[in-house]
């Protein structure tokens, strides 16, 4: 897992890379590296989320993120094989993982 903040949601995250991490590691017990806060929507999007959305665009009528907390898996070679809503938990993204290995 990697965390990607991002402030476009509610301004849920409106706080420095720092305050962010300590929200997350001490609410959350988030033990994943995180990344500096990012735009993953629009034209200022970061390429990393350009390069997902198009590889899997979703199943509604954008291919934009549509909450913190959207996932992608990525195998090996690089290739982004599925994406998960943001109510799916860490858990379950972990049960696909075994066919990647």
């Amino acid at each position: 897992m990697l965390g990607f903040p991002c402030n476009q949601f509610a301004n849920q995250e409106p706080g420095t890379d720092a305050d962010i991490l300590e929200f997350a590691t001490s609410k959350f017990d988030v033990n994943f590296p995180m990344f500096s806060k990012i735009e993953v929507n629009g034209d200022s999007a970061a390429p990393l989320y350009q390069l997902l959305k198009e590889a899997q665009p979703g199943d509604g009528d954008s291919a934009d993120i549509t909450w913190n907390f959207e996932k992608f898996l990525v195998d090996k070679a690089g290739n982004v094989v599925k994406r998960y809503a943001p109510p799916t938990t860490p858990e379950e993204v972990a049960a696909d993982l075994a066919q990647f290995r």
